[in-house]
């Protein structure tokens, strides 16, 4: 130990307490020995780059092209993705491609290029490869979109995992979006992208990047057209970015860079080409479809952190109740599986209880219950000794058990890359359904271990089944948080076969959508984090991760009234409302801000009660499409340069466009418009698109304006389903579709599709969609005449 590690032990000791802080000074010291032992040092290193053409070999959606010192395999597939992968790589094994290899397009084909080089052609992209290794993709009109340059390769002497770095280049106009759940965005700035899942306590602003999901995809938008490229390896890397400039220099345009290092895996890639929907419809193709929330997911839930009393839980309900504030879900704060009275992971008075969730469901209230993948390391513990009878926790170099401290107790780690593992970690969910629970949310799954020094995570060294290939946390890290939610969600399906499962977890990787949505962790401080929180929840929704949300109210600290109330109308919008308050801060419930908040909020939630359709319409769109609930500006005209810079509003499907307030003492806000003529929701006044205009938004509400010719489902006075229509511009058309709630189950819903037009001096709406139909089955309410 070196005096830096020494004075950090002697901070945890006086920080948590003698008990807590030997174990996080013990928990670091095993951590570093298992690195010291387990992990070689990288000695003298060779680097290699393709070299020039030596011959191809066409196949089934493309073919190989060989280099003196590599391959590369290009395939398209009937989806229309482009894959390639250098050095013998192929699509699988993967964690982020959904089961099933994707079938090659026989239509594409492999030709002879310029100077030497080859081609594979295909309908939607072409895939230029230069005799050196340059892999370019154009649209089927010719125009680059992204430029990969030859790859290099940093091997070591006496053999081992490969460090390998990509520069590529894209149109000077063009700007990035992506890279998981990143709250310096959503539009991606010049600079340097960890991608190593985080796992901060708090996160006050843009400081804290990487956050809790990190992936390597980017969604790039420019004028030519709009891509998706994803680098399938899961191992440490960062990615750094400069964005273009047009004219830049004697007139001419400076193109967009993109360099990505990666510590390891193989140098494989995705691309998808087309207009924003279709890339992310091929995109759910690829990595699967996001999984639909039960019904009451889609309302309020509410969690009262720290605190884990069935009184409490009562209060919080009846707190609502007595004020008439809508709420669908109590989450109760995190504990480990089976947890032991008299125990230092035991969380007294637990509300997990049948008796508890029959109560509150009277009150149309679920429970939703915390769960963390560390496990107590006492023997006498169910889940303990079964894992160890199953050998189911991470192992170090040597063969121990990975020992780390959480919440505070000294903890084992399940190794969710196993499927025996998951498979076992899936049945403990049993007891908590047994209890009443009716959805999990996982924390600290990064995985986390409090230490008083290193990485607050598990060793390195440590070692993983990845799926019977075996291997290191270097390559497990990223994906640790994706396969806990997988065990959770298929030992849900198993469990209760006739329910949609209710997973949301705080860590993740690609393809986490399969298993359900994802929480931001703990709530920002400030105004800087709640612009944060929207730039997460629209750049993992980019990534393919529909269902999302921040916490509304903070951890730690008074968030004060304009902000709660502000964060509130925010989350109120998006996929995941969650409002919490925490011990140290006190109650942050709407009545703990006076009748001014308490009328606000109460606004607020009921008109996400009363869009409760168009959420539940959305969902099941996301499913079939891919297309993420909270959408950019952009979403619908990549093309516009100024929406595509613009990050302070999004759309909400099709038909809302929603201007939260993130600065304070704001009672007006210029918002800019896409094309096309838009009413506010409130005032119903009309504005007119492309362009800025100026609304207000005085504290009671944030602007909210609806696209003309919208049919937008809700919630109307008497419960049931209304269509509420808005006209649209005189001589045009409109509609819109609504897909039915069908309970919780499997069923399939019917997509109804209505369409709107005016007719004779009236705005005439019809069920059926172009070829018109007959009367709607619910009653219609035509605004903005």
């Amino acid at each position: 130990m070196n005096g830096r590690d020494l004075v950090r032990s002697v901070k945890a000791v006086s920080a948590v307490g003698p008990a807590q802080g030997l174990r996080a000074v013990r928990a670091s010291w095993r951590h570093r020995r298992a690195d010291s032992v387990g992990r070689a040092r990288r000695g003298p290193e060779l680097a290699r780059v393709p070299g020039g053409v030596v011959g191809v070999s066409p196949g089934p959606g493309g073919g190989v092209v060989r280099f003196d010192r590599s391959s590369l395999r290009v395939t398209v597939t009937v989806s229309g993705a482009v894959f390639w992968g250098w050095d013998g790589a192929g699509p699988t094994p993967s964690y982020g491609v959904a089961a099933g290899c994707p079938e090659a397009d026989p239509r594409a084909v492999l030709e002879p290029d310029k100077d030497g080089g080859w081609r594979v052609v295909s309908e939607r992209a072409t895939v230029a490869v230069s005799r050196h290794g340059a892999v370019e993709v154009c649209t089927p009109g010719g125009v680059t979109l992204r430029r990969e340059l030859p790859p290099r390769w940093w091997e070591p002497e006496g053999g081992g995992e490969a460090r390998w770095v990509q520069r590529s280049e894209v149109a000077a106009d063009a700007r990035f979006f992506g890279l998981g759940g990143r709250v310096t965005g959503p539009r991606l700035r010049d600079g340097a992208y960890p991608l190593w899942n985080g796992g901060p306590s708090g996160w006050p602003g843009t400081g804290d990047d990487p956050l809790s999901i990190t992936m390597p995809v980017q969604l790039v938008v420019a004028d030519a057209g709009t891509h998706l490229v994803f680098h399938d390896s899961t191992w440490d890397g960062v990615v750094s970015l400069r964005e273009g400039q047009v004219g830049a220099g004697s007139g001419h345009d400076r193109p967009g860079t993109c360099e990505l290092r990666m510590e390891g895996g193989p140098l494989r890639c995705w691309v998808v080409v087309g207009t924003p929907a279709r890339v992310l419809h091929t995109w759910a193709q690829l990595t699967g479809a996001p999984a639909v929330p039960p019904s009451w997911a889609l309302g309020h839930h509410h969690v009262r952190r720290g605190v884990g009393s069935a009184q409490d839980v009562r209060e919080v309900v009846a707190g609502h109740k007595e004020r008439a504030l809508p709420l669908d879900a109590v989450h109760v704060d995190i504990a480990p599986h089976a947890a032991r009275p008299g125990r230092c992971d035991d969380r007294a008075g637990s509300p997990s209880s049948s008796r508890l969730a029959e109560e509150v469901r009277g009150d149309g209230v679920r429970l939703v219950s915390g769960v963390g993948p560390a496990v107590t390391a006492e023997r006498g513990s169910a889940v303990f000794d079964g894992g160890r009878a199953s050998d189911a926790f991470v192992r170090d170099a040597a063969g121990r058990l990975v020992r780390g401290v959480a919440r505070p107790c000294e903890s084992v780690y399940p190794d969710f890359t196993a499927e025996d593992v998951r498979k076992w970690w899936g049945g403990l969910y049993e007891e908590r359904l047994a209890q009443g629970s009716a959805g999990f949310w996982h924390d600290v799954g990064e995985p986390v271990s409090f230490g008083a020094w290193g990485g607050p995570s598990l060793p390195r060294s440590a070692r993983h089944a990845l799926e019977g290939r075996g291997g290191d946390h270097r390559e497990a890290h990223n994906v640790y948080g994706l396969c806990m939610a997988r065990a959770g969600y298929e030992g849900l399906r198993e469990l209760q076969p006739q329910e949609r499962p209710f997973v949301v977890s705080r860590t993740g990787w690609v393809g986490m959508q399969r298993y359900g949505g994802a929480w931001s962790g703990d709530a920002a401080r400030g105004w800087p984090g709640l612009r944060a929180s929207l730039s997460l929840v629209i750049g993992l929704g980019l990534c393919g991760v529909p269902y999302s949300g921040p916490d509304v109210g903070v951890l730690d600290g008074d968030p004060g009234a304009e902000l709660y109330v502000r964060s509130l109308q925010l989350g109120s919008y998006l996929p995941l409302l969650r409002t919490q308050s925490a011990v140290r801060p006190g109650r942050q419930e709407p009545w703990a801000y006076g009748d001014e908040v308490l009328g606000h909020a109460r606004v607020a939630l009921d008109e996400r009660r009363r869009l409760f359709p168009y959420f539940m319409t959305l969902a099941h769109l996301a499913r079939r499409t891919g297309a993420p609930y909270v959408r950019p500006l952009w979403w619908r005209a990549p093309e516009d340069r100024g929406l595509r810079d613009c990050e302070d509003a999004f759309l909400l499907g099709d038909c809302l466009l929603v201007a939260p307030v993130l600065e304070p003492g704001v009672e007006r806000r210029t918002v800019r418009l896409p094309r096309g003529r838009w009413y506010d929701t409130v005032t119903g006044a009309v504005f007119d698109g492309p362009g800025p205009v100026t609304v207000d938004a005085p504290l009671s509400r944030i602007p909210v304006l609806v696209r003309a010719g919208s049919v937008l489902p809700v919630r109307g006075a008497s419960g049931g389903v209304e269509l509420e229509v808005w006209a649209p511009e005189a001589g045009r058309k409109g509609g819109g579709v609504f897909v039915p709630d069908v309970g919780d189950g499997w069923a399939e819903p019917v997509v109804e599709r209505y369409r709107v037009r005016w007719s004779q001096g009236r705005v005439v709406v019809e069920e059926g969609g172009e070829d018109g139909g007959g009367e709607p089955p619910y009653p219609v309410r035509v605004r903005g005449l």
